[in-house]
Parts: structure tokens; sequence; C-alpha cells
């Protein structure tokens, strides 16, 4: 019997990367994508083109008013960084968080996996490119998975849920050659936080200089479109 797993899509590298992943190790996959206030709102687009390209059974999309909150500077009028290095993104948890995004996104996800009789779920969390996230941590994911046993229906009955993170101890090299691997065509993919009106990526943000040092670092053409191209 094919097993049905609940895959988060943001449209970026990394969840199409979990995308293909999940479609190779044999799940049927329902995709779920959330419009939440975010500046980058150009990714549903890409998570539309990236669940259809890769063959998601069913991909939805759950509107949720994080702006309401505020506190990033994906939700709120606040400037994005641009320009830092590695050791600068590491430094601190930066102003990019999402307070408690990746909790309420698995928890809609763990809801919607319990309609559907599903105990997987897949998400793109990454412990080494994204290390100044408090919810991309391994801990962070247990921890989750110890919650789905105690806080739902099925978890109480018996039922055991895996948070799988196949990308947690990948570099960012290292998921732009899994992904080549698995098919994905990552021109179909966005990831920039700050894109311009016509959806170029800006180049400067982290989220564009780590994707850009993972294709020249994986040897792999970069498709992405930028404004202005990152630096070295």
């Amino acid at each position: 019997m094919t097993k049905t797993a609940v895959v988060l899509l943001s449209g970026g590298l990394d969840s199409a990367t979990c995308l293909a992943w999940a479609r190779a190790g044999g799940f049927r996959c329902v995709t779920l994508a959330f419009d939440y206030g975010q500046r980058h709102r150009v990714e549903l687009d890409a998570a539309a083109r990236v669940a259809s390209a890769l063959g998601s059974a069913d991909h939805r999309v759950v509107r949720l008013d994080l702006g309401a909150i505020g506190g990033s500077a994906l939700t709120a009028d606040l400037e994005v960084p641009k320009g830092r290095d590695e050791r600068a993104m590491a430094a601190a948890i930066p102003v990019t968080y999402v307070p408690a995004r990746n909790t309420v996104f698995l928890a809609v996800a763990l809801g919607l996996a319990e309609t559907l009789d599903s105990t997987d779920l897949v998400a793109g969390m990454n412990a080494i490119d994204y290390s100044g996230y408090p919810d991309c941590r391994p801990e962070f994911v247990r921890a989750f998975e110890a919650l789905a046993a105690l806080a739902t229906r099925a978890g109480v009955e018996g039922a055991r849920f895996r948070v799988h993170t196949p990308l947690m101890a990948l570099d960012k090299p290292g998921i732009v050659r899994l992904g080549v691997s698995l098919g994905v065509d990552y021109a179909l993919t966005h990831s920039c936080y700050d894109p311009a009106p016509d959806g170029r990526a800006c180049g400067g943000c982290d989220s564009c200089r780590l994707r850009a040092r993972g294709f020249r670092e994986a040897g792999v053409p970069d498709p992405t479109r930028y404004l202005n191209a990152p630096e070295a």
C-alpha cells in the first residue's frame, strides 16, 4: 500500500528537493504551501509550478496572516539584510526569522496528515545553512514528533508520526547535487526574500547568497534570474 506524506512546499530550492526525495521514496505526496503575508509571495507561484512538475497528488494553499503579529523582515516593514557573509548569517538569529513559523506550519501539516490517515511529514529544515534559525534544528524536529504523539487523536491511539528532514545534515551544494540527481528543475523555484516587482531575485539577501553558493560549489549552472548577481 502506498503511503501518503504531507510535504511542506514553499517553492524554494530546499522544499522542491524534499518533494523530489519523497516521490523517489515511493510516497504519494500532498503538498502544502502557506500564504502568510510574506513579502516574497511570488514563492506561491513557484510552489504551484514545482508541485505540478514533481507529481504532487494534491497541492493546497493555506492562508495565515502572520503579518498580524509581525516581528520579521518577511512579514513587517523591516529591512532585509543584504550582502552578509556566512559568518554574519550564523552569528545571531536573523531578522528574517518569522516567530514560530515552522511550529505553526508543521502543526497545520500535522492536522492535514491526520485527516489523510498519514503519519509522515516532510520538511526542508537544514541545520548547516540555517544555523541561526532555532526551528531548523534536529532537537526541534524530535520535540515536535513527541508533541504529535500527545496532541492528536491518531497519536493517542498509537500512531507514530515522523517528520522526515532529508536535508538536515546537507550543506547547500549537497542539496543541489541531491536535487539534480532526482531530476529537480531548479528554474521553477524561488528563494529570494526581497524580490523585485518582476519576480527577479535581489541577489543580496542571505537566501540568494546561499542559493548562489550552492550552485557554484556544486558545479551546476544557476538558473536564477537575479536583479544583481550575488558576489562570490
